[in-house]
């Protein structure tokens, strides 16, 4: 198995009467770990004025399926919705759960090397660093 490099790469897909889901997943036995960051959910050419609902459906912190809306536009109010890169951790389904479309996402996909990211390294400061964290003001209550 060859590695996969590191980096950014761009995520699309389009939920649609016919096509209500889309699973975003990665190879378990890939070494990286992967976020899904979705920049924006907008709706397409072709879509009828009313309400399309899309949901995240997910595993919580107990292994249970859940489903999150996420967004619900219409083309005459709102037909676009930014998303400010929002972060998911694969696999993750994407629901049409209410309209027909089409319902275009948009996001990052990020693969960091695990061997590359040194998460034990960021909870260690330097004395300096420390020294200087203790030397900022208190901050004071606002005066009424």
């Amino acid at each position: 198995m060859e590695p996969h490099a590191a980096g950014s790469f761009l995520f699309g897909c389009e939920l649609t009467a016919s096509t209500k889901s889309y699973t975003f997943q990665v190879d378990e036995e890939d070494d990286s770990d992967h976020i899904l960051a979705l920049s924006v959910v907008c709706l397409t050419d072709g879509a009828k004025d009313e309400c399309n609902v899309v949901e995240v459906v997910g595993q919580n912190h107990e292994n249970q399926e859940i489903a999150v809306p996420v967004a619900n536009l219409k083309l005459s109010c709102q037909p676009l919705l930014s998303l400010d890169n929002f972060k998911l951790q694969p696999p993750v389904t994407f629901r049409l759960a209410a309209g027909s479309g089409p319902v275009h996402l948009a996001g990052w996909h990020r693969i960091m090397h695990r061997e590359d990211a040194s998460f034990e390294d960021d909870d260690d400061f330097s004395e300096e660093e420390e020294e200087e964290e203790q030397e900022l003001a208190p901050i004071m209550p606002a005066k009424k």
